[in-house]
């Protein structure tokens, strides 16, 4: 999600704050409510969702940048009748506190507080981590440092280039994300997804735009931390596809311009060699975005392997 001048016109502007039309389907998933609390991780408060009942098998799903849990709200309820799930909103995003700093180890925490917290593992068993984008990050880190404590470790469409084409530092971003709109409405017409995509499921992209906001003295803004990559530091992200140490597989939409032959091509050469793939067809970036009911049959699979 971004709002920046730069981009091309919001997604969301034709409804004038009007929810689009969404299918039954959509309608059903979140009717199906989480529970809503909140854990405390080294200082921050992190919002936590849940779904399905304690003691059977963990499911987390962790977001990507800017992001939010509820942009998994209309997926987890398909994985409830099996699972216990869980997702969280990362410190300095959705409706999660921010810190002075952010880093792959507090990532980390936050991640393994939450499994705690949702009694993912009541059931005997380790949990899986399930992370898109940038939140695949924090999920090849929980799997390479610390593998012990996950059953598998799903990155989908999580961009990590060869080292030539690495950005050198936090990309320039000033004043993002800081302005105030007089109303919800207005917020609404100015969200677009980052990097820039289609979207043909306007219904998907009004509800995460909808929970990307909060009202402030003077109208609404976008929840996030406009600094956290100026206060950012992680691991060499290469060094550590070799070095996952449980099971793990990489999923990607096939349209994404993130996930480009080069970059397939450096991570698959770097990832041990039972990592398994799914390229998800007619998906951009945005997987479950662009494509959830495939999305959800395609992570059944990878789960199933894992059973």
């Amino acid at each position: 999600m971004a709002d920046d001048q730069t981009l091309p016109a919001s997604l969301l502007a034709p409804f004038n704050g009007a929810r689009p039309p969404a299918p039954a389907w959509f309608e059903a998933a979140i009717a199906i409510q989480p529970e809503r609390s909140t854990i405390q991780v080294d200082g921050a408060d992190i919002e936590l969702l849940t779904w399905g009942e304690v003691g059977r098998p963990g499911l987390l799903f962790l977001h990507g940048n800017g992001a939010h849990a509820d942009w998994w709200s209309f997926i987890a309820p398909s994985f409830a009748k099996d699972w216990r799930v869980a997702a969280i909103s990362w410190a300095g995003m959705g409706s999660s506190g921010w810190r002075e700093a952010y880093s792959a180890d507090t990532f980390a925490a936050e991640a393994f507080a939450a499994v705690e917290a949702a009694q993912l593992e009541a059931g005997g068993h380790k949990p899986i981590f399930v992370g898109h984008s940038f939140g695949g990050f924090p999920t090849l880190f929980c799997a390479a440092r610390h593998p012990e404590r996950l059953r598998g470790a799903i990155l989908v469409d999580t961009s990590i280039q060869p080292p030539e084409k690495r950005w050198k530092g936090p990309p320039p971003r000033s004043g993002f994300g800081t302005k105030v709109y007089p109303t919800l409405e207005e917020a609404l017409t100015r969200f677009r997804l980052a990097p820039p995509q289609p979207c043909e499921n306007l219904y998907i992209a009004d509800h995460i735009a909808r929970r990307s906001l909060k009202e402030v003295e003077g109208g609404w803004t976008w929840k996030f931390d406009p600094a956290i990559w100026q206060r950012f530091s992680m691991p060499d992200l290469g060094l550590l596809l070799g070095e996952i140490a449980c099971p793990a597989a990489l999923m990607w939409g096939e349209r994404s311009g993130l996930m480009h032959a080069e970059t397939l091509d450096y991570m698959i050469a770097n990832m041990p060699k039972d990592v398994l793939r799914l390229p998800i067809p007619d998906a951009d970036h945005h997987v479950m975005l662009d494509q959830p009911l495939a999305f959800v049959a395609g992570l059944r699979g990878l789960l199933a392997t894992w059973a």
